[in-house]
């Protein structure tokens, strides 16, 4: 054999492992990617169960007397906004996360001062629609912190792959990027102040 054909041979094989790697790494990405929006669906689809729990809860506490109207307004109104902040899981940028996700805080709060204000309405409390209502919604709230957990760690492993070398050169070339996941809200790394 001629050092003509062993060349040639050589840049072949160079050539077909290059190639089975950019392969393999390609659908490595596209993997990582597709985990990434299947755990965004994930988040999504709580969040949307949580916005059509909301008209329900909103309904059984109307029917409390002298309920205060503001507070059921601030739910009613936060929930609108909530299920208007609509991201498409193609473009998931910090932005739109962090759009998103002051949306859903605002929806929180408003339901977290709707259950503190039920309990000055003993009676509403009482109620077993109500009693259910409150135990779907803690669920929900569960099912909604542990997507948000899977969504970020679908997010970590995908941002370890696309920025790790040499994956980080591919994933340039094929437009892959880093994406963001959720973040703590503002000011809960401050423990809250407590008056007596």
């Amino acid at each position: 054999m001629n050092t003509r054909n062993l060349t040639l041979i050589i840049i072949l094989a160079v050539i077909l492992i290059f190639g089975g790697c950019a392969c393999s790494g390609y659908n490595g990405l596209v993997n990582q990617d597709e985990n990434v929006k299947k755990a965004w669906n994930n988040v999504q689809s709580d969040y949307q169960q949580r916005a059509d729990l909301v008209p329900n809860l909103v309904n059984t506490v109307k029917g409390a007397a002298n309920f205060e109207q503001t507070t059921l307004t601030n739910v009613i109104e936060a929930r609108a906004k909530a299920t208007q902040v609509k991201i498409d899981v193609n473009d998931l940028s910090p932005e739109k996360i962090a759009q998103f996700q002051a949306a859903q805080s605002q929806l929180s709060g408003a339901l977290g001062r709707l259950l503190a204000v039920s309990e000055n309405y003993p009676t509403l409390k009482a109620t077993e629609g109500f009693q259910q209502l409150q135990k779907q919604l803690e669920g929900i709230e569960n099912g909604i912190r542990n997507s948000r957990n899977n969504f970020n760690a679908a997010v970590n492993d995908y941002n370890v792959k696309v920025r790790s070398f040499p994956m980080n050169t591919l994933a340039g070339i094929f437009g892959f990027k880093a994406k963001q996941g959720f973040t703590a809200e503002p000011g809960s790394d401050k423990a809250p102040e407590v008056k007596f």
